[in-house]
């Protein structure tokens, strides 16, 4: 191989290995502005949930992260902020009503919704 082909061939191979750090960069931003919108709509969601408990004359509720075998005592649900369209494990949140009456918000994570190429 001539010395001309072998810089040839390290210029397009850098060329690649620069295109796939790249990639891989965005891929890890776009996941970091996943969890920046869900924060944002976990944030409306309790302003408005907020605003359900004092028009139902119930203290607002407290945001508490799910721990596997926790009871669950759910009688309505009252709001869900649906997991963003991902294919990952994605952040999720519902407010329900239990058996006393009192409002819950509870933060869990779930399979995101992941739909490519119209499926």
């Amino acid at each position: 191989m001539s010395p001309d082909l072998k810089v040839l061939d390290m210029k397009i191979f850098k060329w690649i290995a620069f295109a796939g750090v790249m990639a891989m960069s965005l891929n890890v931003l776009a996941e970091g502005g996943g969890d920046r919108t869900f924060e944002k709509m976990l944030s409306a969601n309790t302003k408005a949930m907020e605003q359900y408990a004092a028009s139902q004359g119930k203290p607002a509720p407290v945001v508490k992260d799910y721990e596997y075998g926790m009871k669950l005592d759910v009688v309505k649900v009252v709001s869900v902020v649906r997991p963003q369209t991902a294919c990952a494990v994605v952040p999720a949140a519902m407010t329900y009503e239990d058996s006393q009456g009192q409002l819950n918000t509870l933060k869990y994570t779930v399979a995101g919704d992941c739909r490519k190429g119209g499926g």
